[in-house]
């Protein structure tokens, strides 16, 4: 009897991709199309809403699952455990806030939110402690006040960065407020653009401190003058590729000059570029725009020539001018306004975190002493305008009383911190409370240090605390002390934007977080004793050696540790 040869194993299917799975997630479903699951997730409870919409969809609305307040050492597979909470991020296009509406968002921070709430790195107001059932209360409570959550997460246009002195500043070239409300209100939440690669950043500007910092954006426009024939023309210089993350890239500008008339144009068309490029839907953490230019070859005038092909228009090229200088552009303070008799308010929210009795407060305070506008910034403040002048001050003692501050010590002033492991399911260490006992220790330890010092602190390596572009930034990672298991952070030294742009080195150094002050007092006192004559302290870490800084840090001679790679996916940011 011939026996018969078994049949051949079926070969496994090979693994789905987490790119793979998104893309066919993106093309399943436009989750701005779908809300009405939001809606029967909410009547019938936590426990029905579909892991596609937990995992996913809930960003384009601005929404993703809360962490547990462990972070990623709670979790498995580079994520930690969800709660069964939500966070929020609420939308402000260049910052702009009417007091009404903060009355609004103060009484459902105060009803959903267990009263706290964070002004962000992109100008928005974000939520924690979301049920799913108070989802499509508060989505409904802010459609009504004319605000959205639409595009604050998800691969998608994020809400449009812009100087919140638009309008308002002596100096800038051309109030690009209306620009950037344009741009948000066209490209944000557009179905176009439901399905990019990844998040797509946009700022626009006329500010000439570029107080939005467009240089990590992923399109970013800067107000330009030029001559022609005697006759002065205001038009935008245009950057493209900027942005953070575990791998940096300042964008890079491209040699022209963008008529007013074209520059939503010139930002629709990158966004289209973006949308086209198939490379970039291959890994979700190479998939923004910059790396075309860090991997794939593409220079500044190739950028150009595809925007000018796409557009048929060719644009004249241009030198930018003035680089703006990188000291303080967060408008802290009190100052006077280019409308004769009117001043602003510039007050520093540590941490950007408000309560709801905060919030009333500002709202209140802005109608009382002025016309009930309020602005958000990318430094985590808030900006009280159009403030009669001989009212400036007593408004500022009266935002001192709630708890912030007006005129602050430079360690308050330029602290950042992202989420953290309080709610985010990506962040190593805690943030928020570490940033504010950093601040209070260093206040205490050098009073008398007397330069700008951007302190900023994220959670973990993917940079939502924009520590690449700090002074001194701070990434969160665990470390052993003593036998036990705590939070540690990361240094890197000497980032910038503007003047000194620069991406902040690794110099190799660790200390857990109790360890922090010490360590930082160690390196000011250094730049304090041994500076030169006017040299600020980005001179000075740019002329100091890696080795040299350490050695401050540490107290001794230490060697040199690796920085810690991503933790797993690439966050939607903190902002």
């Amino acid at each position: 009897m011939t026996e018969t040869a078994p049949s051949p194993t079926p070969a496994a299917a090979p693994k789905e991709t987490k790119a793979q799975r998104a893309e066919r997630m993106k093309l399943a479903k436009n989750p701005w199309n779908a809300w009405e699951e939001v809606r029967q997730f909410a009547r019938e409870g936590r426990a029905s809403v579909l892991p596609e919409w937990a995992g996913m969809y809930f960003k384009w609305w601005g929404i993703y699952t809360q962490g547990d307040g462990v972070g990623i050492t709670g979790g498995v597979g580079g994520e930690g455990k969800a709660s069964e909470y939500f966070m929020m991020r609420i939308g402000l296009p260049n910052g702009l806030l009417s007091a009404h509406q903060l009355h609004v968002i103060a009484d459902i921070t105060k009803k959903y939110a267990r009263g706290i709430a964070d002004i962000t790195t992109r100008q928005n107001i974000q939520l924690h402690w979301l049920t799913i059932e108070s989802l499509p209360e508060i989505v409904d409570a802010l459609t009504a006040i004319g605000l959205s959550p639409k595009g604050a997460c998800g691969d998608v246009v994020r809400n449009v960065t812009g100087c919140p002195l638009a309008g308002l500043h002596g100096h800038e070239l051309i109030d690009a407020s209306s620009l950037a409300v344009e741009i948000a209100h066209k490209l944000t939440a557009n179905p176009e653009f439901y399905n990019l690669p990844r998040k797509f950043k946009i700022s626009a500007t006329g500010c000439p401190s570029w107080c939005s910092y467009p240089e990590i954006n992923d399109v970013a426009l800067t107000a330009l003058k030029r001559t022609v024939d005697g006759k002065d023309e205001i038009g935008y210089s245009v950057r493209v590729g900027g942005g953070l993350s575990n791998e940096p890239h300042l964008g890079v500008r491209l040699n022209a000059f963008i008529p007013q008339d074209k520059a939503y144009d010139v930002v629709r068309t990158v966004c289209e570029i973006f949308r086209e490029q198939t490379d970039l839907r291959q890994s979700r953490t190479h998939a923004r725009i910059k790396y075309l230019f860090m991997k794939f070859g593409w220079t500044p005038e190739r950028m150009l020539e595809t925007i000018e092909e796409k557009l048929g228009t060719r644009f004249d090229p241009c030198d930018e001018g003035p680089v703006a200088d990188d000291v303080y552009r967060d408008h802290v303070g009190v100052h006077r306004q280019k409308q004769g008799g009117l001043s602003y308010v510039g007050a520093t929210v540590l941490n950007g975190r408000l309560t709801a009795a905060q919030l009333h407060q500002l709202a209140s305070l802005s109608e009382t002493y002025g016309d009930g506008q309020l602005r958000t910034t990318i430094m985590q403040n808030i900006l009280l305008v159009n403030i009669p002048n001989d009212m400036a001050q007593a408004l500022a003692k009266e935002i001192v009383g709630i708890g912030l501050e007006v005129e602050p010590s430079v360690f308050y002033r330029g602290a950042i911190a992202c989420t953290g492991t309080e709610f985010c399911k990506l962040a190593i260490a805690e943030t928020k409370a570490f940033a504010r006992w950093l601040v209070e220790e260093m206040e205490g330890r050098l009073p008398e240090f007397d330069q700008q010092l951007k302190l900023h602190v994220t959670g973990c390596t993917n940079s939502c605390g924009q520590s690449w572009i700090a002074d001194i930034g701070l990434e969160g990672k665990k470390i052993k002390k003593d036998g036990v298991l705590v939070d540690a952070f990361y240094f890197c030294v000497g980032g910038a934007v503007g003047e000194h742009a620069n991406i902040a080195r690794q110099i190799g150094f660790r200390a857990a977080a109790e360890d922090c002050p010490e360590a930082i007092e160690r390196l000011l006192r250094g730049y304090l004793s041994t500076r030169q004559p006017g040299e600020n302290l980005r001179a000075y870490f740019g002329r100091t050696s890696n080795e040299d800084l350490r050695t401050q840090l540490a107290g001794a001679v230490v060697e040199a540790v690796e920085r810690d790679p991503s933790p797993g996916r690439v966050p939607a940011s903190v902002g």
